[in-house]
């Protein structure tokens, strides 16, 4: 992986634009927030875009998130059209967590808002769909997975990763749900129709859901994927239990 101090000084000048996305994750961290906002939305005070060079020092989900405060303290929802259409994966990030920051969403709506970037074709946007939402699916698991579930049958790959990885017990860089934790079984709803799905991408997600229940209640995940290996004895069905079973398999 390059160095932030590798980049062309004209093509991190692109990207603070917002004429071109990111193409790694070092791109993307080497983008000046502060830059960016002025550039994508030129109508923000210029106190808000001192604001966001201020937090420069801040972690990368924090300046997200601050990006989209900002932008939702001027122009709220309002901006979220311009912002889902936009170039810059970056600043398509910041519409997920200006719908994920929205006051007075009801978590279905939040879901559908949400749903475009979810499907984005640039990985990071997809990212910051699920984690831009995840304390709304954390605060109200059962209401999450009953909704999502319907998700899991979506000709799109992306969607069917997104119900599995949006929910994961554990997760990565965001907060637990413990009543997913203690009880995964309430989530089988959603984790059924995904067991031998087609895609490496939704396996992948789905084995890393089971794995994240494994460190709390292994016997119930080796229980499911015996069921699953008699039920469905297929390729898809066989890389998903292999890879939920690694961590309950080093013990």
């Amino acid at each position: 992986m390059r160095r932030i101090t590798d980049l062309d000084p004209a093509y991190v000048a692109a990207l603070n634009a917002g004429a071109i996305p990111s193409a790694t994750l070092t791109e993307g961290l080497a983008i000046d927030f502060a830059a960016l906002l002025q550039a994508a939305v030129p109508a923000l005070p210029s106190a808000a875009c001192a604001q966001m060079h201020a937090a420069a020092g801040e972690g990368i989900t924090r300046r997200m998130a601050k990006a989209a405060q900002l932008i939702a303290d001027h122009q709220g929802l309002a901006a979220l059209p311009a912002l889902m259409d936009h170039t810059s994966d970056t600043v398509r990030g910041w519409a997920c967590y200006l719908i994920g920051g929205a006051d007075s969403l009801a978590l279905p709506a939040r879901l559908e808002m949400i749903r475009p970037l979810a499907d984005d074709p640039h990985f990071g946007v997809r990212e910051w769909a699920w984690m831009a939402v995840r304390p709304h699916i954390a605060a109200d698991p059962a209401a999450a997975i009953s909704y999502l579930t319907g998700w899991t049958d979506d000709p799109s790959a992306r969607i069917r990763r997104f119900a599995s990885e949006a929910t994961r017990p554990r997760g990565v860089w965001c907060a637990h749900i413990t009543s997913l934790r203690q009880d995964p079984g309430s989530a089988l709803s959603l984790l059924q129709p995904l067991r031998a799905d087609p895609a490496a991408y939704v396996q992948d997600s789905v084995a890393n859901w089971l794995n994240d229940a494994s460190k709390d209640r292994p016997d119930w995940v080796r229980a499911l994927c015996a069921d699953w290996l008699a039920e469905s004895p297929a390729p898809e069905t066989a890389r998903i239990c292999k890879r939920a079973l690694r961590t309950v398999n080093k013990r």
